[in-house]
């Protein structure tokens, strides 16, 4: 049963502080329980969800100090989430307030979005794992999307307690097997559902036609052919069934290693150079079989670096860049900062921002990802040379450094449809593991390493730069990191696409059994509806302009600033060339001899990288060009929408980006209108209003985090907590401080 109220209380079966306020006795909570029955919330399952267990009279906490006010009602777990069913008047009717995801309620959280629980005893907070002995008085629990969940069992029912606590713990946190993942009975159950989305126009690269179109729109088919040596994953199961190696590398060769060893496209650039990569052979003790190997790759190396023609730089990360422990050990310490259990515990901590901030080293993983980024892009852009990227399985990284390389290169790529496809070609066909890097599966020898979580805050760095250049959002890509943890798409919840075939029938020789047919995470309207996917599409961004008369339909727009680049040839610089199509032999063979001497000097690729990285954000900004990121330690920013938004105090009400976006919507609006009564002046009726996203109507309402804090609580404290004045000394030490107190809203 539910009831409704808001009451107070500190938790726990012990007897409360003298100090405890108290709005609704505890005596008085089943009679209340009585007579507000009829307004007791639905559980809403989707196919195949069951219910496993339940609490009554359970509260949920509202963040804030003073008086731990809150609403009671009643806390469940199911095999796709837990959720708390409270009294919904509270809730805003206004047809602007709320940015509705259809799929997890405000109060609901999927089991793999749980990150850590908490028991709290005696007024002590402890992590829960395991069989417990003893039952936590409050129970708080810690999600991967940073929201923070409190919730008071004082009132509940000691059984009820045993078995909501027990069962959250042990389906969020027990191993589990692949097959019995939520994802699975969702698809059993919607087997027969008729239901129809509207079809995603995103490439899956799933055929072989999918690869020829992207080797055909990137102008690769010259010296790039797709193969289907590996249909049926006979040759590797860690690869695609369909992918795309240099024309002269024969097809004999791939299945010698398994696929290892051997060059696979990425993306073809307008100049003709490609961005290649390529997993490692096996390591081997044996000396007959090393030998064999250096063999094998002598001959792989010969086919794609054949001066002067084809010259290729070789970039081990490995060995050279980042390693998976960085990013883990980063982004570990980097999330406590959002992970606030109070206004307290912000205040308290706000003092110490940036020391914190920078202790964590996330947003110098971002700048180093983002510099890479920019090394390759100007081999392949001025240097004129083809980029080979190297990792163990090259799964990881390699996923990350080429696709950040064709967001910045490729303007399709800043589309949506673009980016999903992207994402499409280089993560999921890629075999990205998913499944083991957010530990789907809870397994106790794997930790969990955001790397996608990573490419997506560099995709956001960029978006945050250079706005009029993206269709999308950031918005959409916040929504995006959120689909990780929803298993009824597949998208993400696998290790590499055979696995996904084999665990859903589609390789089964069973003609009798219908394979499972799951849902991708670009079918948005599963999780939005219209008017919230309008949040989504960028207003503002700047569409290519449409060929002019006269001009070749064929003909391939080129990068604007790509003549005026640092490394053209040029008699005072004699250390650097750059190809063009019109040079002659001789001069081709010079400059790429010039060139294979500069691949190993660390020091003039420094220079190199310099140079070209100054001269292009010198000049304006072509948005369907070639797009490179600040990356000077102020320019790389907290992506505050997603790791703020559930934090009143860190927002601005009626300020942020988007009330200047709201401003220029109200604008664009107004002109539209104006030239539809310029169109319409013959007519004698009234034009019609042109209708601008209703969400965004009112900026003075919005929160500077809008869409997820809309109207939220403002803190009315100061940026220098008072609990930290005696640590702050004299004027003299306060003065040293002063640059600590800058707020949040400016990071």
């Amino acid at each position: 049963m539910l009831g409704k109220g808001v009451v107070g209380g500190g938790g726990g079966t012990k007897a409360p502080k003298p100090s405890f306020v108290s709005y609704v006795r505890p005596e008085e909570i089943h009679t209340n329980e009585k007579e507000v029955t009829e307004k007791e919330v639905t559980l809403h399952l989707l196919p195949g969800e069951q219910l496993l267990c339940e609490a009554s009279t359970v509260l949920k906490y509202v963040q804030e100090d003073s008086c731990q006010r809150g609403i009671y009602g009643k806390l469940v777990c199911t095999d796709f989430k837990i959720a708390f069913l409270g009294d919904d008047e509270s809730a805003l009717d206004d047809d602007e307030t709320q940015f509705k995801n259809k799929v997890i309620g405000e109060n609901d959280i999927t089991l793999h979005c749980v990150d850590q629980i908490y028991g709290v005893f005696d007024e002590k907070k402890k992590t829960l794992f395991g069989q417990l002995k003893k039952y936590p008085e409050k129970l708080i629990i810690h999600c991967k999307d940073l929201r923070v969940f409190h919730f008071c069992l004082r009132y509940t029912k000691e059984e009820e307690v045993k078995r909501i606590v027990s069962g959250i713990i042990h389906h969020t946190q027990a191993p589990k097997l692949l097959k019995r993942l939520f994802l699975f009975s969702y698809a059993t159950a919607s087997q027969n559902n008729t239901a129809t989305h509207p079809r995603s126009h995103t490439v899956m690269f799933d055929t072989l036609k999918d690869w020829c179109w992207e080797l055909e729109r990137t102008k690769g088919n010259m010296k790039y052919k797709a193969v289907s040596v590996n249909e049926g994953y006979r040759v590797c199961e860690r690869l695609p069934a369909y992918f795309v190696v240099p024309t002269p590398l024969p097809e004999e060769d791939i299945p010698r290693f398994q696929g290892h060893g051997i060059p696979i496209w990425c993306w073809s650039c307008h100049n003709g150079c490609a961005l290649l990569k390529m997993s490692a052979l096996p390591k081997e003790q044996d000396d007959g079989v090393l030998q064999i190997q250096k063999s094998f790759l002598d001959g792989i190396y010969k086919t794609i670096h054949r001066p002067p023609y084809e010259i290729v730089k070789t970039e081990d990360l490995s060995s050279n860049f980042l390693s998976l422990q960085d990013i883990q050990t980063a982004y570990s310490k980097f999330k406590q900062l959002f992970l606030i259990d109070n206004s307290t515990e912000f205040w308290d901590t706000d003092i110490k921002w940036f020391s914190l901030l920078e202790s964590s080293s996330w947003l110098d993983v971002i700048r180093r990802c983002l510099k890479k980024a920019i090394e390759i892009t100007e081999c392949l852009e001025a240097q004129n040379v083809n980029v080979l990227l190297l990792e163990e399985n090259a799964s990881d990284l390699c996923c990350l450094i080429s696709s950040l390389v064709q967001v910045m290169m490729d303007p399709h790529c800043r589309t949506r449809v673009g980016f999903q496809s992207l994402i499409q070609k280089e993560w999921i066909m890629g075999g990205h593991c998913f499944l083991d890097r957010c530990n789907h599966l809870r397994q106790s020898d794997k930790e969990e390493v955001p790397v996608f979580l990573l490419f997506l805050d560099c995709v956001w760095q960029l978006v945050h730069q250079h706005p009029l250049a993206f269709e999308f959002t950031e918005t959409y890509l916040t929504v995006l990191s959120d689909s990780l943890y929803i298993p009824i798409f597949s998208t993400f919840f696998f290790n590499s696409p055979h696995q996904k075939d084999t665990n859903l029938g589609t390789e089964s020789q069973d003609t009798q059994s219908k394979p499972l047919n799951l849902l991708t995470v670009w079918d948005w309207s599963v999780q939005f509806e219209p008017k919230a996917q309008t949040l989504l599409k960028n207003p503002l961004y700047v569409e290519k302009p449409k060929l002019e008369k006269g001009q070749r339909k064929g003909m391939r727009f080129k990068h604007q600033r790509q003549l005026s680049l640092p490394l053209t040839q040029s008699k005072s610089s004699p250390k650097r060339g750059f190809f063009r199509e019109e040079t002659d032999h001789l001069i081709k063979n010079l400059l790429g001899k010039r060139i294979s001497k500069l691949i190993n000097s660390s020091d003039e690729l420094q220079d190199n990288f310099r140079e070209f990285y100054d001269s292009w954000h010198s000049k304006p900004t072509d948005y369907h060009g070639l797009l490179l990121p600040h990356i000077e330690g102020p320019e790389i920013k907290v992506w505050a929408q997603r790791y703020l938004r559930w934090i009143p105090e860190a927002q601005i009400l009626g300020g942020g980006r988007v009330a200047t976006v709201s401003k220029l919507l109200e604008m664009m609006e107004e002109v539209q209108s104006l030239q539809e009564k310029i169109d319409k002046r013959h007519h004698s009726q009234e034009a019609p209003q042109a209708e601008a996203p209703s969400l965004l109507r009112t900026s003075a309402r919005l929160s500077s985090l809008f869409p997820f804090a809309l109207l939220q609580r403002h803190s009315s404290k100061p940026v220098l907590p008072t609990s930290g004045w005696k640590a702050l000394g004299d004027e003299e030490d306060l003065a040293k401080r002063e640059d600590e107190s800058v707020d949040l809203g400016d990071v």
